[in-house]
């Protein structure tokens, strides 16, 4: 006797195929291990009105990337450099005068446009009080605000207008001290706390449409030539599809209303991949006081 077969109907079969699925995709959910985060580093260097927008950020980036992200920040680039050096960050927002005395262990990633373009200029400023001043040769003797020793806007520059003069800022100033962010370059010499300082001219010039009555206190004496933006780096022990896609997302900020949102807090038109080239004069600067300094 054949045995007899039953016709399972097919709305029947549809609702026990559904409950298979309910309760095995939860399972193959827990079988797969939490995503670490992505650690990226940042330095007070940056915008200092970093709080809101670094959550929203890191939102941002954490829905692109499908991982979670944490924003790790020190108080001076050497930390950050520190970090990288141990593997203890897979990317940083450095300048581009650390990048280059790092660039074996990183891997550039992206470079940021400022007024359309991946450069930008160190300031030298006085207070706005200040009619006098004309050039660095008039300061001194006088009191003078450096943002961090590893920055090339901040620090470098200034250095190096020095050096080309064969003089050193410990015995042309009258006092030299760190602030260890441009924004605070820019309040100690709003306030008088020093008679000239150094500073990131894309900082300056962002906070001169976010702050005005704050840089309305200094008055630009010079720029510097263009640099190379300060740039997106990742170590050399990152994984090459994380920096791959990590580098996509940052691209195409500039191409969602929500990324492009974000640039605009941050005064920026978005990010390209840039080349070494572009620090080519922070190197030739870098060389040439490191020979003199000898």
């Amino acid at each position: 006797m054949k045995p007899q077969l039953f016709a399972v109907p097919i709305g029947l079969l549809r609702v026990l195929l559904a409950l298979a699925l309910a309760f095995a995709l939860p399972l193959q959910a827990a079988e797969q291990p939490d995503l670490a985060p992505i650690r990226i580093g940042l330095t007070p260097v940056f915008l200092d009105y970093q709080a809101t927008f670094i959550i929203e950020w890191r939102n941002y980036l954490q829905r692109r990337l499908g991982q979670p992200v944490t924003f790790v920040q020190r108080g001076s680039y050497r930390a950050i450099i520190n970090l990288l050096q141990n593997e203890q960050l897979d990317f940083a927002w450095l300048c581009g005068y650390p990048y280059i005395q790092n660039r074996k262990s990183l891997r550039l990633v992206a470079v940021p446009l400022y007024q359309e373009e991946p450069f930008y200029q160190s300031y030298l400023i006085v207070p706005n009080s200040d009619k006098q001043t004309q050039s660095l040769a008039d300061l001194r003797w006088k009191n003078f605000a450096f943002s961090d020793p590893d920055s090339n806007s901040g620090h470098l520059y200034i250095q190096y207008l020095l050096a080309m003069q064969d003089e050193k800022s410990s015995s042309f100033f009258g006092k030299t001290f760190f602030t260890w962010s441009h924004r605070k370059v820019i309040e100690a010499v709003a306030a008088g706390l020093a008679q000239g300082g150094a500073v990131d001219g894309y900082i300056w010039d962002t906070l001169a449409l976010s702050h005005p009555e704050l840089t309305s206190r200094t008055r630009i004496v010079n720029k510097s030539q263009k640099f190379g933006q300060p740039p997106f780096v990742a170590t050399r022990a990152t994984p090459k599809q994380q920096i791959t896609t990590m580098q996509q997302v940052l691209l195409g900020m500039a191409h969602d209303k929500e990324g492009e949102r974000l640039l605009g807090i941050l005064n920026l038109n978005g990010f390209i991949p840039g080349n070494d080239h572009l620090y080519d004069e922070i190197e030739t600067m870098s060389r040439f006081v490191e020979k003199q300094n000898k």
